[in-house]
């Protein structure tokens, strides 16, 4: 059976610090002002200038030609599937990203397509894997369309794609033909933490979506870039899977809030993400994978509770982590988790362990 969403456990007290995800972020009082002011219309008609504002931004940002406002970044992956393949393509991808394994099956159940997962450390393949994946191109195979990549690597740790990695997995994609796609979904933490500009890091992606949900710190929005022709033909997805946001201006106010205040600031994230690994790294029966962002996850086995266990623990006394496995938590810092709210969580975590 699938559940609906859970709702917080009967009881549970006011959560005191969230490391659950950057999801969990809620917009600033100076975000929701740049909101009540924004310029709105019809987004579905065209007249919707904050849309337009945002969009043409983002363009420019990751050096597209075009961009399309949507609602969330599984659907920007969603809508990018549909437009670069036809029922029956492969699109190959790491076998943890997050189309595989956080879409709902999405890819096969919307496009059609079958996604095949590469092997790699840390959410990310090489050339050569890349390469042993190829088809022989003939009638019997399906053709192979699309190269899926994540930026950050989620389920990797957080990890960023070395530019010249990245670079020689995309080339080698086009070199056989192939469409080139990056799950964005926090592609500015990657841009802050390897000092690339996000335009030279995408380069070589023929679309690009960005998520503002996550350290940006916008309540909903994320913007898919591409070519005008890309763009064009995303824009019918768009439509079968929804249609318009009408005055989306309101929330793509939001977003342009978000490039203009929350970039720079994702550096915090990263020392805070530093720090937490540090006092995790103390606690006994807790292993961590060193943080190259804001993602810090951590090995629970020697403890004797699973992931979900600790976390259950935890909660109890008011701090949030997600089990992203039996054993593996993962802590996630964000602008609504300062400094002091990560030792608060370490301190948590100390009274769980002790008891």
């Amino acid at each position: 059976m699938v559940h609906a969403p859970s709702r917080p456990p009967a009881g549970a007290p006011p959560v005191r610090v969230n490391l659950y995800s950057d999801t969990q972020t809620k917009p600033t009082a100076a975000m929701k002002a740049a909101m009540m002011q924004a310029e709105v219309g019809d987004e579905q008609h065209g007249d919707d200038p904050s849309v337009h504002e945002l969009c043409d931004r983002m363009a420019k940002l990751l050096g597209k030609e075009a961009a399309i406002f949507l609602p969330s970044g599984t659907m920007c992956n969603q809508v990018a599937i549909l437009t670069h393949c036809r029922p029956g393509d492969e699109v190959l991808a790491h076998r943890n990203a997050h189309i595989i394994s956080s879409e709902g099956g999405g890819p096969g159940a919307l496009a059609g397509v079958m996604v095949t997962g590469l092997d790699g450390e840390r959410g990310m393949f090489d050339v050569p894997t890349l390469q042993a994946a190829f088809r022989e191109k003939r009638r019997h195979s399906p053709p192979q369309t699309l190269l899926e990549v994540e930026q950050t690597a989620n389920f990797g740790g957080g990890a960023v794609w070395p530019i010249d990695q990245l670079n020689a997995v995309l080339h080698a994609a086009h070199e056989q033909g192939m469409a080139t796609h990056m799950d964005g979904a926090r592609l500015m933490n990657a841009v802050v933490a390897a000092g690339v500009p996000a335009d030279e890091m995408v380069a070589g992606c023929d679309s690009v979506w960005l998520d503002f949900t996550k350290g940006l710190g916008a309540p909903l929005g994320a913007v898919l870039c591409g070519s005008e022709a890309f763009i064009d033909a995303a824009w019918k997805w768009k439509q079968r899977l929804g249609g318009s946001l009408r005055q989306a201006g309101i929330v793509a106010a939001a977003c342009t809030y978000a490039l203009d205040h929350n970039i720079a600031r994702l550096a915090e994230d990263h020392d805070n993400a530093k720090i937490l690994a540090r006092g995790l790294a103390q606690l006994e029966g807790i292993t961590v994978e060193e943080p190259e962002t804001n993602l810090v996850f951590f090995d629970t086995t020697a403890t004797g509770m699973t992931a979900e266990e600790l976390s259950v623990k935890a909660r109890a006394k008011g701090l949030m982590f997600s089990a992203m496995g039996r054993y593996r938590g993962r802590a996630c810092t964000h602008l609504d988790v300062d400094r002091a709210g990560v030792e608060e969580g370490l301190q948590i975590l100390r009274e769980v362990l002790a008891a």
